[in-house]
């Protein structure tokens, strides 16, 4: 029998390009509270089940130890590492999302407006570790980035950058697809090696057509970039979905998919320089 594709339906959004930066509004600030709906106090369940004791796991602290929280969002994984009894600072392009990050931290974390390419922020700070959580895909230019990265760890501090799997999971170029004659669910992958960026529809704003943007690199650009930074990439791991699906025919063939297809993958560097 033929291998039956089923593509997902995507929608062409209007051409208007995030901008983001220093204090000026970026469509995260629009959008920000559907994406704090959705992460909350606490984080999704991906946060609080894979993602952030992957993370803390990798970072490899002690307490008391010093963490920037690199693109923070509402908070959520400074909020977790105070917890774990270390120091978390965070920065944020959106004004708003940093707001909602100090109403529900209070005073116990210090959180810092500005893009993460700006050489100019923090005033020299230094930390122990840093932790980008599932916003590095959504950064135009990663090499400002590293390089400030390097800047602000302390010499052998770690860098641990969390990404949706861009060996699998590129969006609008891969997809699942179901094999009828063996009963399996499998992964289609149709680009991959060439650097990309990618609209991606976000609430509130589906029927205006605006979006934000993710950018797809193969995995060289990071490792060469890291590189070029002075950050030395000594760890990677790769996190499957811990989801299951609902019992019936194809169940099985799901649940097996998702166990060897990767949902995330973590980079962890340490700065040589």
């Amino acid at each position: 029998m033929r291998k039956k594709i089923v593509p997902r339906k995507t929608k062409k959004p209007a051409k208007t390009p995030r901008k983001s930066g220093g204090s000026k509004p970026t469509l995260w600030d629009q959008a920000s509270r559907w994406y704090d709906s959705l992460v909350g106090m606490s984080g999704s369940d991906y946060h609080q089940t894979i993602v952030m004791p992957g993370v803390f796991k990798m970072l490899e602290l002690k307490p008391g130890r010093r963490v920037l929280d690199l693109a923070c969002g509402q908070g959520v994984f400074s909020r977790f590492l105070l917890g774990k009894k270390i120091k978390p600072e965070g920065l944020d392009s959106s004004e708003e999302l940093l707001r909602m990050a100090r109403v529900r931290s209070g005073k116990s974390v210090l959180y810092h407006l500005g893009d993460a390419g700006d050489s100019k922020l923090l005033n020299g700070r230094q930390f122990d570790g840093i932790a980008c959580l599932l916003a590095v895909q959504n950064m135009e230019k990663v090499e400002p980035v590293f390089q400030n990265v390097s800047r602000w760890l302390k010499p052998k501090g770690k860098f641990v950058m969390v990404l949706t799997h861009p060996c699998f999971r590129i969006p609008r170029q891969s997809h699942w697809g179901w094999d009828e004659e063996k009963k399996i669910e499998y992964r289609r992958v149709d680009r991959y090696a060439n650097e990309m960026k990618v609209p991606i529809l976000t609430p509130p704003f589906v029927d205006k057509l605006n979006f934000t943007m993710t950018y797809h690199r193969p995995l060289q650009s990071y490792f060469s970039t890291l590189h070029k930074a002075g950050l030395c990439v000594d760890s990677l791991e790769e996190w499957m979905s811990n989801k299951e699906s609902e019992p019936g025919k194809r169940s099985r063939g799901e649940n097996r998919a998702r166990k060897e297809v990767p949902l995330f993958m973590a980079i962890r560097s340490v700065r040589t320089q």
